[in-house]
């Protein structure tokens, strides 16, 4: 009996040191997969070239999956194919030269259906297509492919070949792909964008070249600032009430504002102005639209955001500058965090009528000088009430014996707009400073955005 006690007890031990090592491995690889993913969050921030996001995402993945290939191919959305973005491995030049059909072997099945595939044994497998290893000579023994989603839509596929070691795929090698290709979603859509500022960018250039198409040019340019602002308003169901407008003084300018959700309850928006007018203005705004939205994450202050954004500007030494102000409000708990940069004081208007300026910590506009830190203030807006950002546009608004406007006017004027919507305050301001004027012609841009807090 003794005998027989110290066996089972041998037993037990054996089995705990099993459980414990199995436990450890386990643990040990959640640690790697949240160091890859923690990387590849930050890659998103460092470059917003689609290609090079790719590479390097791939590049970390690999590390705690090795395997022999890996590729991204994206839906052509025109034709349904599915193309080759990004293929590493020893043919990744040829497999590039290859598109499959919509619905063609793994990858189609996969972008088609968007559910993850393993594929242990591709030979036996009805839905393998061979044409790219017949056209490349590379073997594929076994894959792992993942649909790219973004709300709900498939953008494309993310596939990893041949396991080294002749190991199989498992379920958490698909579960930690699935990992990667959610911020490759993310990526994509703030690639895209650069893309299309990037070709703007050049078409503008080249128009800017021939003097006979100056017309033409300025009509370009005006559209393709106006595509960078809000094309719709939140609706009243929403906790808040934010409207913004721009008005140029000539057809294109420089002011810009924008706004947009980083979650179901963090609303993020800015305003700023470029230091100049007309196209080079207008190009200045889209690339510092375009590095905001790109950049901006729920896990950034508006300090933070602005300090990224500098740097980047900071890189090609630019000759245009831009003031701005940019926050972040909780429509549950009314809290509005703020940074600017050089811009003019945001106002406060409380729900009594009486008027505020925001107090914050200055720093310098965007574009002006590397390595500057931006300071995050922090205010409350109890329900009705509400903060006006706005341009020197308003401020600086001259009638015709070339006396301003004035930031004492404007807070008298914002003492009465208690009970107005966000759009009702804008039209009402906008009038009062025309009236000002007295037909004396703009002669700067005027943007001017108001958030409330409805609830």
């Amino acid at each position: 009996m003794e005998l027989e006690a110290i066996g089972a007890a041998a037993a037990l031990a054996g089995a705990a040191l099993l459980g414990g090592a199995a436990a450890y491995a386990a643990m040990r690889h959640r640690e790697r997969s949240a160091r890859v993913l923690f990387d590849i969050s930050m890659m998103l921030n460092s470059t917003l070239r689609r290609r090079d996001q790719m590479e390097m995402i791939m590049d970390s993945a690999k590390r705690v999956l090795p395997v022999e290939a890996a590729s991204v191919l994206l839906v052509d959305q025109q034709t349904g194919e599915l193309f080759f973005e990004v293929a590493q491995g020893e043919k990744g030049e040829e497999v590039r030269e290859i598109r499959l059909a919509p619905g063609e072997g793994i990858s189609g099945h996969v972008a088609r259906t968007g559910e993850s595939v393993i594929v242990n044994d591709a030979a036996a497998d009805p839905r393998w297509s061979n044409r790219v290893a017949v056209s490349t000579g590379f073997e594929t023994r076994n894959l792992l492919t993942v649909p790219i989603t973004k709300r709900g839509n498939v953008e494309g596929v993310l596939q990893v070949i041949n396991k080294r070691g002749g190991r199989k795929f498992t379920s958490r090698d698909r579960q930690l792909l699935e990992k990667v290709a959610k911020p490759m979603a993310v990526a994509l859509e703030n690639a895209r964008l650069y893309e299309q500022l990037e070709r703007s960018m050049e078409a503008l250039q080249a128009t800017t070249a021939v003097k006979e198409r100056l017309e033409s040019e300025l009509q370009i340019a005006g559209t393709i600032q106006l595509s960078f602002l809000p094309r719709t308003m939140p609706s009243a169901q929403e906790p808040y009430d934010v409207c913004a407008l721009l008005k140029s003084a000539k057809d294109v300018g420089g002011d810009f504002y924008n706004f947009f959700k980083l979650d179901d309850d963090r609303l993020f928006f800015t305003l700023g102005d470029v230091s100049d007018k007309g196209i080079p203005a207008a190009l200045f705004m889209a690339v510092t639209l375009t590095l905001i939205k790109g950049k901006m994450n729920p896990g950034l202050t508006p300090g933070q955001l602005l300090r990224m954004v500098n740097e980047e500007l900071c890189r090609d030494n630019p000759v245009l500058f831009a003031t701005i102000v940019c926050g972040v409000f909780d429509t549950k708990t009314g809290e509005v965090v703020l940074s600017e940069g050089g811009h003019c004081t945001p106002y406060v208007v409380r729900a009594d009528g009486s008027v505020e300026a925001v107090k914050l910590r200055k720093s310098l506009p965007l574009g002006a000088m590397e390595g500057i830190d931006y300071h995050d203030g922090r205010l409350v807006l109890a329900p009705g009430e509400r903060i006006v950002v706005y341009t020197d546009g308003i401020t600086e608004a001259e009638n015709g014996v070339q006396e301003q406007y004035t930031g004492e006017r404007l807070q008298e004027f914002l003492k009465s707009t208690p009970g107005m919507s966000s759009a009702e305050l804008i039209d009402a301001l906008l009038m009062h400073v025309f009236l000002f004027a007295d037909g004396a012609p703009q002669s700067d841009d005027i943007a001017v955005l108001s958030l409330m807090r409805r609830v």
